[in-house]
């Protein structure tokens, strides 16, 4: 009976979401505590690996010696360790799946709550200040402004889609697009250099994996380059851009705001001096994180685990 294990800590409800896309016949394995180094002896007798946030290392695989298969529920894997895997002989594959739509829905969430100040607005009505007035001079609309998106992927066309809808004008920059894609045809996306987005776009939103090359690909003289009115969103990795930099830019009014999703170091530490700055919407690294996207991460999951368990070709294989 194949055992998988989903290696990350979840509640009860969550792990009910993983046992009802379960294969008949094929067991659930839920960790027994909140860190993964009280939980690593339950890796020694399972043949699936399901990671979310926790690291899989050379330690975990050590710890695995039935190993079959590491399958990510995301996108982004610095957390897993793939020459280890490749070492191994153990095949590691991510989940494009299920996570285009809340990724690129939340990313224009954040572009509206910043915008219009969602976060100030609601905590000075609960504590009896009516804003009516108080914001006007600093909120504003989506359409008419030009967003520049930093990656023309699955999830930079999906909110272009979103952002046409409000009618914003488009740029995007992506060196590993050798042509205009059709979805930028479509859309009126024009594909520009990293320095003329920077210097044109009201909204930066980011859209690249964190990768050696992308690593703090946004920094103080990034910021320098951009408008005094403009704002940062980032729903993809913290590592994309050096946030005391970014810290830096905001206290200085160097840019207007921020949309954050993601960050440095996560959870983020609580004297950050992000939770301090009225110009920024934070949220918790949840743009994938709804029910609808983790049943269809669920089911790929699965899909791909039974595909290894039958000698099949495994998709959105990595190593």
């Amino acid at each position: 009976m194949p055992s998988v294990i989903y290696w990350n800590h979840a509640t009860d409800d969550v792990n009910a979401m993983i046992r009802r896309e379960l294969p008949p016949g094929w067991t659930l394995v839920t960790t027994r505590a909140a860190t993964p180094d009280r939980c690593r002896a339950q890796l020694a007798d399972v043949q699936f690996l399901l990671s979310a946030t926790w690291p899989v290392g050379e330690t975990e695989l050590a710890a695995a010696p039935q190993l079959k298969m590491v399958q990510h529920q995301g996108v982004g894997y610095d957390k897993i360790d793939t020459a280890a895997c490749a070492a191994r002989g153990i095949p590691f594959a991510i989940c494009p799946a299920g996570t285009t739509v809340g990724v690129a829905e939340h990313t224009l969430l954040l572009i509206l709550a910043v915008y219009k100040h969602l976060v100030l607005a609601d905590t000075h009505l609960r504590q009896g200040t009516w804003l009516q007035w108080g914001l006007r001079a600093t909120s504003f609309e989506l359409a008419g402004k030009t967003l520049g998106l930093l990656g023309f992927g699955r999830i930079g066309q999906a909110v272009a889609r979103r952002a046409h809808a409000f009618d914003a004008q488009l740029l995007y920059h992506d060196p590993f697009l050798p042509a205009p894609p059709p979805a930028a045809v479509e859309l009126g996306a024009i594909p520009v250099a990293l320095d003329v987005l920077l210097a044109q776009a009201d909204i930066v939103s980011v859209h690249v994996p964190a990768t050696p090359q992308t690593r703090h690909l946004l920094g103080a003289a990034q910021f320098a380059q951009m408008k005094r009115s403009a704002i940062l969103i980032n729903t993809a990795r913290g590592a994309v851009v050096d946030e005391a930099a970014l810290i830096a830019a905001l206290e200085r009014g160097t840019i207007a705001g921020a949309g954050l999703d993601v960050f440095a170091q996560e959870p983020i530490n609580p004297d950050n001096p992000l939770l301090k700055l009225d110009t920024v919407v934070l949220t918790p690294h949840i743009s994938a994180g709804t029910a609808d996207a983790f049943r269809t991460k669920m089911q790929f999951a699965f899909a791909n685990f039974q595909r290894c368990a039958a000698g099949e070709a495994i998709e959105h294989r990595v190593v």
